[in-house]
């Protein structure tokens, strides 16, 4: 058994490489062998989000706290609220963040595979946040 205390873990910035807007990565736990699953709260100032990315295990976010969006690549843009599970399925291109004027926080769940839980692609710009394009 471990307990990973409250406070023993820092909290990182999104880096500005993946996400837009202020974002505060807080983990919660790494995978350890033999699972792959690893875990962290993510909280969103209004109008933060992530850049297009995929998992290749797929992943898992639940609403903490907050207001959201998520979308995949050719879907809608969906709202997303506290209580909501969200699962992206592996390989599928997504994004996620906060709604344009209220913060959201998330729990994170995914996998890694070969050493990787997620790979990064571009950008989500203004335009697609905003549902315009």
């Amino acid at each position: 058994m471990k307990i990973n205390r409250v406070g023993t873990q820092a909290s990182t910035t999104g880096p500005e490489e993946y996400f837009t807007g202020t974002v505060r990565v807080d983990p919660l736990f790494s995978a350890e062998s033999p699972s792959r699953t690893s875990g962290a709260a993510v909280t969103f100032e209004p109008g933060a989000r992530t850049a297009w990315h995929t998992h290749p295990a797929g992943q898992t976010l639940i609403v903490t706290a907050g207001f959201g969006r998520v979308q995949r690549d050719g879907g809608p843009i969906e709202e997303i609220r506290p209580g909501d599970v969200v699962w992206f399925p592996a390989g599928e291109k997504h994004w996620h963040g906060a709604a344009p004027d209220i913060a959201m926080t998330h729990i994170a769940i995914q996998e890694s595979i070969d050493g990787s839980p997620v790979t990064w692609m571009e950008k989500v710009q203004d335009a697609q946040y905003e549902g315009k394009s």
